[in-house]
């Protein structure tokens, strides 16, 4: 044990600590099948990012339930690891291109690879380093990348094992397309918001009838010379008539039809739309039903592509959209511009107008998601708050296939090669049907991970993955998937159920009944029939095979993936529950059988005290790393916490956090307090747990001694419920208040006499110690580095029995001892002969707000410093006796000469205490002369107040001419003052 310092220094106990558990190896995980298994895998951050607040509360919330769960004696493991996050990285190494003069193209691919590798190399691992400052106890030397080798070749498989199945395809179809990063987007990767236009009303000509013209409204002219058709209710009476015509397009000049479709909104505008397929989602659909022409008029980065139109070709869209405008206007064709609020659709990471672009991509159908639905309806997932399983699920019902394909270099290449030579513009669905590929030998593409045997006649797909369909594999990717074992090693008497291709033949090879493995081939290898080979067993099955053949197994990455998958919980924002959540539970169920998860866990979103988003931009972001210097890492951790109910949004303000700092040092000057007051000759002794509960002497029991371990073992089932159904802030509260309220401000203060007794001492300590040391353990999770401090400070610490603990360093680190519930510590103390009074919280309870309120009454009379006040008791029987069994300790905590059981004190100020009215002898209290001339100095100037408001109330003028809410605020007001006076009036006459 060593001597607590006067005050707690949180930076110098930090890093001592992380640095011992790093050394001791306290963060491994171990797949151990004697233990039951917890995961973690972190949500990997972008390998461009630094910590902020939203990381902060996430793996706060992460490291909780991990240290938690090695506490329980499981086998524990949260992998950490960082996306590569395409369009980010990239973006930010083009820029430092830029800044040398130097495009990626002047590079070419494989040096812009290898430089932006380089940069991948130098910032890794910041955020990571970060996190370490926050306490997080990841298993650091499995860190996963998702461009590390491994890793990648579960991506590529499962495209390979998708595009194989019918799942991925290659069309031209509308997407949202970056000018910026110039690469197509996901629909979840563009965000609404509202923007301030202008709607444009313009005219078209009808080329049948010269002179008569409709009028379009559109928030886009730059885009009309595209326009290739106009389109128009079929139920609109006010165009029937124009069935069947034409209109003239201004420029460059055209004739364009009228189209019937009910897509057009009759409400909107003037119920005409120009319908520009090439540049609209909806269009595009209107242009197919009428084949229309698709015209494209934009170049990738946004600018105009019509060298019929020299004023407006090679301009930015924006401002030829000025130019369209004015160009309209000198043809007489505007009729006016109006300012417009609409919804525009921004590029995630460019923070850009998109575009909707026709384009070649590869697209994914979903797979699983009817399964994907069902368990999270069932339960088998859980997510918490529930609320958001509903969001999950419409997001389910009204899924389009994803746009996977990204137009940039850094990233997972699609593992697709097209013959050199042929029109990749030109090629069929039959040319693209995976079955023809693998039956033809004159197919045109190629899909497997490693390529085709004779590369020099091929050429691979320049496109890379979208990044979430290598992070949606994470759960499992991120345990070597595909994990393989080669059936030749095993003398098997298994029935062993495989795939020998990628297609959905089964062959089965019958060995005995003594168990099954089900696996699939390995997807780039193609087995002969009948040959056994490399093979991708199911976690599910690999159990069985591990338990027969355990020492064959248990070297495999297979090994590692059975043991660990699914994972035990995931902790993230809602805001990706579509980006993330949804695609790896699909994931899991497609490639693993089973679901990635049992549990989410969705933290709210950090906000300032004035309700917006944390940014860069508005300034209102602190840096976390300040933060954990100003408030420590634990007491920011803890301030967090307190400050986060379950899901909702958080209104961050240092002053909130404060409360984390304030209670590390309250916890700090406890224990040291409680140290101090420990003889020398005790100091040497560890406290084990069994050691205190048999020290106890039940006979010495009050009801204090009863009702701070009774309230321990509430707050141990409070905080073991909490954390089992993620009601964090319910847990956090519960610590908070058993410490701060329970513990200090009451069973220590009523402590200090029974430490001045030699008889009382040592049982007095005894119960100290188990509140200290519960506390201790149950706090550990949320505040890991004080609580590992003062668990060795105090003597909590055991010498290591199991010799694998002697081995990390020697350290009984407080990670290995659970607090368990308090039925369990119940239990115990029963067992050794302490029965807990139940009744004794309540009494407890009691005689603190009794106490609480005496000292408010003195403190309303300006006695709060004076120790010589008497106080009379009206009570009944039960009352009395609670008082006068704790009479000793009330005066002192009160600061009371008497507190007589006499009955009620007329004309005395008093308050209803749960052990009855308590009044206040003023009398025999105070200065009675000074008193009086207060009170009645006091009663003037009520009954001043109460003339002037009974004259305005009086005043009809007054009554009849104001606010209503002004004349009922004086009638409130007169009826205080009424109030007031009445009782001033009763303390002077108790004074008399």
């Amino acid at each position: 044990m060593s001597e607590i310092s006067k005050s707690y220094e949180p930076a110098e106990v930090e890093n001592q600590w992380y640095q011992r558990w790093l050394e001791a190896g306290c963060f491994r995980g171990e797949a151990d099948p004697s233990k039951e298994p917890f995961c973690i895998t972190i949500p990997p951050p972008n390998v461009t990012g630094v910590l902020h607040m939203g990381h902060l509360l996430n793996n706060t919330i992460q490291d909780l339930y991990t240290r938690r769960a090695r506490q329980q004696g499981k086998a524990a493991v949260w992998v950490p690891g960082t996306d590569h996050a395409g369009i980010a990285t990239q973006s930010r190494v083009e820029r430092k291109l830029r800044e040398q003069g130097q495009t990626r193209h002047d590079l070419g691919r494989e040096k812009f690879v290898e430089v932006a590798s380089e940069w991948r190399d130098e910032h890794r691992n910041i955020i990571l380093d970060q996190l370490k400052k926050l306490g997080a106890s990841c298993d650091w030397d499995r860190t996963v990348h998702t461009l590390d080798p491994q890793y990648s070749r579960g991506v590529l498989t499962a495209f390979v094992e998708l595009f194989h199945k019918g799942n991925i395809y290659r069309g031209k179809r509308m997407v949202n397309w970056c000018p910026v990063s110039l690469t197509a987007l996901s629909n979840e990767e563009v965000i609404m918001k509202p923007q301030s236009g202008k709607l444009y009303k313009m005219r078209y000509e009808i080329a049948e009838r010269p002179g008569e013209f409709v009028e379009i409204s559109t928030t886009r002219p730059e885009t009309l010379m595209g326009d290739t058709g106009v389109a128009i209710h079929p139920e609109d009476d006010r165009y029937k008539h124009l069935h069947g015509l034409h209109a003239v397009r201004p420029f460059p000049r055209a004739e364009i039809p009228f189209v019937p479709d009910e897509h057009v909104d009759r409400e909107f505008g003037t119920g005409v739309l120009k319908v520009t397929p090439a540049h609209d989602m909806a269009d595009f659909d209107i242009g197919n039903r009428h084949n229309l022409e698709v015209i494209d008029v934009l170049t990738p980065d946004g600018k105009i592509n019509c060298p019929e139109c020299p004023e407006l070709h090679g301009k930015d869209r924006f401002v030829a959209r000025k130019i369209a405008a004015k160009m309209l206007d000198e043809l007489g064709l505007l009729v006016k511009e109006e300012p417009y609020e609409n919804n525009v659709g921004f590029s995630e990471r460019a923070d850009v107008p998109i575009e909707p672009r026709l384009s070649d991509q590869w697209w994914l159908r979903y797979p699983k998601v009817e399964e994907a639905k069902e368990v999270v309806r069932n339960g088998t997932i859980k997510f918490y708050p529930e609320r958001w399983s509903k969001t999950y699920l419409h997001w389910l019902e009204n899924i389009q296939d994803w746009c996977i394909s990204r137009q940039l270099w850094w990233g997972h290449r699609i593992p697709v090669w097209y013959k050199k030579g042929i029109d990749r513009a030109s090629l069929t669905e039959e040319d693209l049907n995976p079955e023809n590929i693998q039956l033809s030998a004159d197919a045109k593409i190629h899909v497997s991970v490693d390529g085709p045997p004779d590369p020099e006649n091929w050429e691979q797909e320049e496109d890379v993955l979208d990044t979430w369909a290598s992070s949606w594999l994470w759960p499992f990717g991120v345990f070597g998937w595909p994990g393989y074992l080669k059936l030749d090693d095993f003398k098997l008497n298994d029935r062993v159920v495989f795939l020998e291709e990628p297609t959905n033949h089964e062959t089965d090879i019958k060995k005995g009944d003594e168990g099954i493995v089900v696996g699939h081939a390995a997807p780039h290898v193609i087995v002969e029939a009948g040959k056994q080979g490399w093979y991708r067993v199911l976690p599910r099955e690999l159990k069985n095979l591990s338990r027969i053949h355990h020492d064959l197994v248990a070297e495999t990455q297979a090994h590692e993936l059975a043991f660990w998958y699914p994972t035990s919980l995931l902790a993230t924002g809602f805001d990706i529950i579509f980006f993330w959540v949804a695609r790896m539970i699909m994931a899991g169920l497609e490639f693993m059988g089973d679901v990635p998860f049992k549990a989410v866990y969705f933290n709210g979103l950090i906000r300032d005290s004035q309700g917006r988003k944390m940014s860069k931009s508005l300034g209102n972001s602190p840096d976390p790393l300040e933060l954990i210097a100003k408030f420590g890492a634990d007491g920011l951790r803890l301030g967090l916490l307190l400050i986060a109910p379950k899901g909702q949004d958080i209104l961050f303000s240092e002053d909130r956090i404060k409360e984390g700092r304030n209670f590390c040092n309250k916890l700090w000057n406890a224990s040291r307090f409680r140290q101090m007051s420990e003889p020398g000759s005790q100091k040497s002794k560890v406290k084990s747990q069994e050691g205190l509960i048999e020290s106890l002497d039940a006979g010495q029991f009050d009801v204090d001694d009863h009702a701070i371990l009774g309230k321990l073992c509430q707050t141990l089932d409070t905080v073991h419920k909490g954390l089992e159904t993620y009601e964090l802030h319910a847990a956090v509260q519960a610590l908070y208040s058993f410490f701060w309220s329970d513990f200090c401000d009451w069973y220590v203060e009523v402590s200090k006499a029974k430490l001045d007794s030699e008889k009382t001492r040592a049982n007095c300590l005894a119960i100290q110690d188990i509140c200290l040391r519960q506390l201790l353990l149950m706090l550990h999770p949320i505040m890991p580095f004080i609580t590992e401090e003062l668990w060795h400070s105090l003597g909590f610490a055991e010498e290591p029995k199991d010799e694998s603990l002697k081995s990390k360093a020697g350290l009984d680190s407080i990670q290995n001892h659970n607090p368990g519930t308090g039925v369990e510590l119940r239990e115990k103390l029963a067992g050794a002969g302490v029965t807990l009074d139940d009744k004794a919280v309540a009494a407890t309870n009691a005689l603190r707000d009794f106490v609480t309120q005496a000292r408010a009454l003195k403190a309303q009379y300006n006695l709060a410093a004076k120790r010589d006040v008497t106080f009379n008791l009206e009570a009944d029987a039960e009352q009395k006796a609670l008082l006068e069994g704790n009479l000793d300790k009330l005066l002192k905590l009160v600061g009371a000469e008497a507190i007589q059981p006499d009955g009620a004190l007329e004309n005395a100020p008093a308050v209803v205490t749960p052990l009855g009215t308590l009044y206040l002898d003023l009398a025999g209290s105070v200065d009675t002369e000074a008193e009086k001339a207060r009170l009645t100095k006091e009663l003037e100037q009520l009954e001043k107040a109460i003339k002037g408001a009974q004259a305005k109330l009086g005043n009809e003028s007054f009554t009849g001419k104001a606010p209503a809410n002004v004349v009922e605020g004086v009638r409130q007001t007169l009826a205080t003052n009424l109030e007031k006076q009445a009782e001033t009036q009763k303390l002077l006459a108790s004074l008399e």
